[in-house]
């Protein structure tokens, strides 16, 4: 199909190859090492990066590149970039190394610190999801044509409130959360996965809410909160204005909140989240 933006089309091209260059490491005894954060990275991780940096350097070399394994690029640069790339070539280590198959690769396009469009896609079934906010959102699933996806403002008939959380991290804010969510809407669903797939949920409508008040990095978030923008969603930080990616020295996210943008609840989120719910 004909995307868009003229570059969404190569860019899930190259997260799909990114893809392939990751699964001859899956599932076997690859070397872990810990990085200077103490979290792991794999050959795995250095493969994808390679391929990913060498491909968008290819499509534009004007634009250039922050990813995780590359990321040691002082403030004084980054602050004149107007137009970057922002990427986690394998999102999910600690589940890739797990052997789980929620691991993915985000590759996102970024413009004055706000997400253009973002694409994730799952290495072990070839699926995509690509979106960005006013071009809309779709996933692809091994080679089928893409369909278009969208948010859910409510659960549907005999469905039940459903938050996306992480298996490995929560925090007590969040949990305070979860307990006044579950006070004033009923019961809850939690939905445990791992990586930027946590965002793709609600954005094909398959989940309600997914707040993270619990560390992040740019790199985990930006290309899923793409996808989620374009169908129908937001991310907010806990003030409510839309989350965004300025140049700052430190690359960790602030908390934040995913959600359908016409959520008759939304109200009720932040003001949890503000801890005056």
């Amino acid at each position: 199909m004909n995307f868009p933006h003229p570059l969404m089309a190569p860019v899930i091209e190259l997260a799909l190859k990114a893809g392939e260059a990751i699964l001859p490491f899956w599932r076997t005894d690859t070397e872990v090492t810990a990085k200077s954060d103490d979290s792991p990275v794999t050959a795995a991780d250095l493969a994808a990066h390679h391929l990913i940096l060498a491909g968008l350097t290819a499509l534009d070399p004007s634009i250039p590149v922050l990813s995780e394994e590359d990321a040691d690029i002082p403030l004084s640069v980054r602050a004149g970039w107007q137009r970057w790339w922002l990427v986690d070539p394998l999102d999910g280590t600690k589940e890739f190394i797990s052997g789980s198959e929620e691991f993915t690769v985000n590759i996102a396009l970024i413009e004055h610190g706000m997400v253009v469009f973002g694409v994730v896609t799952m290495p072990t079934n070839g699926r995509f999801y690509v979106g960005g906010s006013g071009l809309g959102a779709w996933r692809g699933d091994g080679g089928t044509g893409p369909m278009p996806i969208q948010v859910r403002t409510e659960p549907g008939a005999g469905e039940t409130f459903t938050v996306v959380a992480s298996r490995r991290h929560s925090s007590p804010e969040q949990e305070r959360l979860l307990a006044g969510l579950s006070a004033s809407l009923g019961e809850l669903k939690l939905a445990n996965i791992g990586s930027s797939l946590k965002f793709c949920l609600l954005a094909e409508g398959a989940a309600d809410c997914y707040p993270r008040l619990a560390p992040t990095s740019q790199w985990d978030t930006a290309a899923a909160q793409g996808v989620l923008e374009g169908a129908g969603g937001e991310v907010l930080d806990l003030g409510g204005a839309p989350f965004s990616y300025p140049a700052r020295e430190s690359l960790l996210n602030e908390f934040f909140l995913a959600l359908p943008a016409k959520a008759n609840w939304r109200g009720k989120l932040l003001a949890l989240a503000r801890g005056r719910g």
